[in-house]
């Protein structure tokens, strides 16, 4: 499994309800709100064969509300 980090933008006042979404779609190992240019911060584990924008296209982006996401990549952890 890949280690993935996901930013997620919403539109104003989506926040909570784009986060009940992801929730009941079990795809993350965890989720936080955050501050600055992005409202939620997601950890993901992506199955080492599966395509990093594939996946997150087909499990995340059809959720009403997100706006923008900035992904990262992980490599090597310490």
């Amino acid at each position: 499994m890949r280690c993935v980090f996901v930013n997620i933008r919403c539109r104003p006042g989506t926040s909570y309800r784009v986060a009940e979404e992801i929730a009941l779609r079990e795809i993350h190992s965890e989720l936080y709100s955050t501050s600055g240019p992005f409202d939620l911060l997601m950890k993901i584990y992506i199955p080492e064969d599966a395509d990093v924008g594939h996946y997150i296209n087909e499990n995340l982006l059809d959720i009403d509300g997100i706006e923008r996401t900035e992904t990262t990549l992980t490599f090597k952890a310490f």
